[in-house]
């Protein structure tokens, strides 16, 4: 973009950034406190997203930071490995990232199931609403999503006895109101104004007003004293099997939903489409800076995205000036920071955890039958009641069974020819070991004595189990006058295996 463009543009990425900013400021606060992390850590992603991803993305439009989808699982690791961990997963993390992105991996990304990455994101919502429930009441989430859910009506007891949670509740639930009032009332020209900023800011200024004693946001007055300087004594947890599967697992998930969120943003407006090499890549840079601070990770935001995109963004500059507004909010007023009711945050993902469970995208996967709608209810459910890992593994067992079953079809018939004692065994999808049984009872049907042609031209695939069946069947019948004639012709390279006899099976013949 040349200094003329450049000029004409900046007026509106100017307005787009400070959109984002006012969007991204109480998300990435929020998501920090619900990843069991203070929230200066996920100010610190955000602002790497922006001044750092910003300009090397190869989603030119899409805005990273710390994400909703990613908060169940650091709060996982940092429970059970503790918060110094964080940074050598997510370094090791972004390392796979960047080869990734260079070895042109992208693609393979982006074909997840919808149906598992969308469970997995209702999951994960789901969780965060049985975490951030209790953060509301200003009391602190359980270890687990079913821990949660038994101990939220002692929460609710505890928050009506003495003390400050019925007022951290009350301020919660205000925050939710709120965001749910203008998303459904805003004015057109209030629409840049994000729900999130307008309800915590009321809720602030409520607080402050009446002089509440509840729990506000720890922000240091001093950014680089959040800052946690990976240790090279860290690296050598990597070679803990657990650790390398965490990081395995951040990497994967960051991924899928970055190039996710970059698919959609490229359907919102007609610029420059993303390149989902240089993304993952990119990435993947801002996940190793991320390990190296001791920072939340990042992936690509859908809801900063679509409000940069909504603000009238072109260009990358917006995303990267969004981060030069939350440094200068950090440095400059801390102080505004620590005036926020932690619980009035908890409202906010509260709500984000909500409108994670997206009941459309579930009524949609309909209309590709029952299959991928109990896929994501399976996903989900698991994530709920086990964790993350297992969850989206069971997710993706389900996909696989249902492509295993799909790839196997296969219609078996015995016709009659003219010859005497002549059938064909007509044989028409793919043959594979799951339909050993099927064709078992097929063959049982065919009269000894008989000569079956097995013509696999109408085939698409067949393996050895199924091949072994019939050479099997044609020899152990020979003795009763069967002959078996396997005609491979058509099949070519879908065989799998040799057909060594294919014809005169039973009569010595090969």
């Amino acid at each position: 973009m040349g200094i003329k463009e450049l000029k004409s543009a900046l007026p509106r990425e100017l307005l787009a950034s400070v959109v984002v900013f006012l969007v991204a400021l109480p998300l990435c606060m929020g998501i920090a406190i619900a990843s069991g992390m203070p929230p200066a850590k996920g100010l610190i992603t955000g602002i790497i997203g922006g001044l750092v991803v910003g300009w090397i993305a190869g989603s030119p439009l899409q805005v990273s930071g710390p994400a909703a989808g990613l908060a169940v699982l650091v709060f996982e690791v940092v429970r059970e490995h503790g918060m110094a961990m964080l940074g050598p997963i997510l370094l090791l993390a972004g390392l796979l990232q960047l080869l990734a992105g260079r070895f042109k991996l992208g693609c393979w990304f982006r074909v997840t199931a919808p149906a598992v990455v969308y469970g997995m994101l209702a999951g994960i919502g789901v969780l965060i609403v049985l975490s951030q429930a209790h953060v509301m009441f200003d009391s602190g989430p359980k270890p687990s999503g079913l821990d949660n859910l038994i101990g939220f009506p002692a929460t609710l007891v505890q928050a009506i006895g003495p003390g400050t949670g019925m007022q951290a509740g009350m301020l919660g639930l205000g925050t939710m109101l709120i965001m749910w009032g203008w998303e459904k009332l805003r004015p057109q020209s209030l629409r840049f104004v994000p729900g999130a900023l307008l309800g915590v800011g009321i809720a602030t200024g409520i607080s402050l007003f009446m002089a509440l004693q509840v729990k506000r946001v720890e922000v240091p007055d001093n950014l680089a004293d959040a800052i946690d300087w990976l240790r090279p004594a860290d690296l050598m947890n990597l070679a803990d099997p657990a650790i390398l599967v965490a990081a395995i697992v951040v990497a994967f998930i960051a991924s899928a939903e970055t190039l996710l969120s970059a698919s959609a943003v490229d359907r919102m407006h007609s610029g420059e489409r993303s390149d989902f090499d240089k993304e993952l890549s990119a990435q993947g840079v801002g996940n190793m800076l991320c390990g190296l601070l001791g920072a939340l990770p990042m992936t690509g935001v859908i809801v900063r995205s679509s409000a940069n995109v909504q603000a009238g963004a072109k260009t990358r500059y917006s995303t990267i000036l969004h981060g030069t507004w939350l440094l200068a909010f950090v440095l400059l007023l801390s102080s505004v920071l620590q005036s926020i009711p932690v619980a009035s945050l908890a409202g906010v993902l509260v709500y984000t955890g909500l409108k994670l469970v997206d009941l459309k995208a579930f009524r949609g996967l309909g209309r590709y039958g029952r299959m991928p709608m109990f896929t994501y209810a399976a996903t989900a459910v698991a994530i709920v009641f086990t964790d993350l890992l297992t969850g989206v593994l069971i997710g993706f067992g389900l996909t696989l069974v249902k492509l295993a079953f799909k790839a196997s079809r296969l219609k078996i018939n015995v016709v009659p020819l003219a010859g005497e004692k002549e059938c064909e065994l007509r044989l028409v999808g793919a043959a594979t070991f799951l339909k050993v049984p099927a064709l078992t009872q097929a063959l049982a049907t065919i009269a000894q004595g008989s000569t079956v042609h097995v013509p696999l031209g109408n085939l698409s695939y067949i393996d050895h189990s199924c091949l072994e069946l019939l050479e099997e069947w044609g020899r152990s019948n020979a003795a009763n006058g069967t002959r078996l004639l396997i005609e491979p012709r058509g099949l070519k390279r879908r065989l799998e295996g040799r057909v060594y006899t294919t014809t005169g099976i039973g009569s010595g013949a090969t």
